[in-house]
């Protein structure tokens, strides 16, 4: 079977070889140092490996690679990341902190701070106050909260919507390209349209702003979830209407030849409890999921998938109710979420894509051996009956040892009866 093949038939949840997916999003990628480490293992040519999504210096994985990992899965690349820096072949040699050459994208502007840290700017302005900062001991980007001080007077939702918009001309010819890009081979095609994410608060910040307005502070953000209501009502409207807008434009240029969309990366669960109640969930956020996936359901042969951490078992049907038909990252080492439980009782409801093994303990710390077991045992358990795409939970962390990466794509080459790497 192809990539696509096999997606295909994971996502109608017929039996067969499992799908794996990493680097379709954002929220299944691996590091860039780890990339780097693999072609090394590989005997690849050595260059720079390409940062496609710089906030959590996710590494690009191209065609060679996916090739020699077994991978099924290819994402549909978008013009603009969250940080406003342009993915349009235009890129610059950078050495990062650890010492890794990348290629950032052209437009990418930074400075050090006294501590070394790396300073990046929104947009590649530095005009403005930088928006993001990488510490020299840390191997990603946190974005710099920039809050004003808050008028409650004047507060405008049209501040805190100055980062969504109507796809421009630029991004839509970018869009189509990367849409025959991705189809040009055998995986199966997930896309990411953006601006779909409502109350995600990685863009709360507005990182890709030179000069955000609003509430742009995360602890404001969620005091907001309870005091300014009406308020974040009138932002996920009219995010809604332009998504929907864009939606549809997506749709104009990848009709029905792509498997699924990434339509959400909210987070409602922490390791132990969820973020917020089922009754605030139905209140602030469904009638948006509802809007965005009752469209695309309506339209077009797209799954949907969502994205969220966490201990959020009491969520899962919410979610279903709201119309996603895909679960990541299956974070079955949290409170409440039960590997066999979460299988029994959603897998007619629910794709699985993710949760294969946990990349807070066993992937990062264990032994390959442990990793291979475990890996072998999260296939026995999600791969049942089908309905499930193989990913870690959530992307592979750098300083994550090579081997026990290896471990992870031969116990699943294994499950699936494909020869080892």
């Amino acid at each position: 079977m192809t990539g696509r093949e096999k997606l295909k038939n994971a996502l109608m949840h017929k039996e067969g070889p499992v799908p794996v997916d990493f680097g379709g999003t954002g929220v299944t990628g691996i590091h860039c140092s780890i990339v780097e480490k693999l072609r090394e293992y590989l005997g690849f040519s050595k260059e720079p490996v390409i940062i496609c999504e710089p906030y959590q210096m996710l590494g690009k994985v191209d065609n060679e690679l996916r090739e020699a990992l077994g991978i099924d899965v290819v994402g549909v690349d978008m013009l603009y990341d969250m940080f406003g820096l342009t993915h349009d072949g235009n890129k610059k040699e950078w050495r990062t902190p650890w010492g890794q050459t990348v290629l950032m994208p052209g437009n990418f502007e930074y400075s050090n701070d006294e501590k070394g840290d790396v300073l990046l700017y929104a947009r590649g302005n530095k005009e403005f106050a930088p928006s993001a900062k990488l510490p020299k001991s840390s191997f990603f980007f946190d974005s710099i909260v920039r809050q004003g001080e808050i008028d409650e007077e004047a507060l405008n939702a049209e501040d805190n919507l100055e980062e969504y918009a109507e796809y421009s001309v630029d991004s839509l010819d970018f869009l189509k390209k990367s849409v025959e890009t991705a189809l040009g081979g055998n995986c199966g095609v997930i896309g990411s349209p953006g601006g779909t994410a409502v109350g995600d608060v990685a863009f709360v910040p507005g990182s890709g702003l030179e000069n955000p307005k609003g509430i742009r502070d995360f602890e404001e953000w969620y005091i907001s979830t309870v005091t300014r209501k009406s308020y974040l009502h009138e932002v996920f409207d009219r995010q809604t209407d332009i998504a929907l807008i864009n939606l549809k434009k997506y749709h104009e240029i990848a009709g029905d030849r792509i498997e699924a969309v990434l339509i959400c990366g909210t987070d409602f669960g922490t390791q132990n409890s969820t973020f917020c109640s089922i009754q605030t969930f139905r209140e602030l956020y469904a009638p948006y999921y509802h809007k965005m996936n009752d469209w695309i359901h309506s339209n077009t042969k797209w799954k949907v998938f969502k994205h969220c951490c966490g201990a959020i078992e009491p969520f899962i049907p919410e979610l279903i109710e709201c119309g996603f038909d895909i679960l990541n990252p299956v974070q079955w080492a949290a409170k409440g979420m039960d590997r066999e439980k979460l299988k029994k009782k959603y897998e007619d409801k629910l794709v699985f894509w993710g949760g294969g093994v946990d990349t807070q303990k066993t992937l990062p710390f264990g032994t390959a051996a442990e990793v291979y077991e475990e890996v072998l045992d999260c296939l026995n358990v999600f791969g049942r009956n089908g309905g499930y795409v193989f990913n870690s939970i959530h992307n592979v962390l750098a300083r994550t040892p090579i081997e026990n990466v290896l471990a992870m794509f031969n116990a699943v080459r294994h499950y699936n009866g494909i020869a080892k790497i």
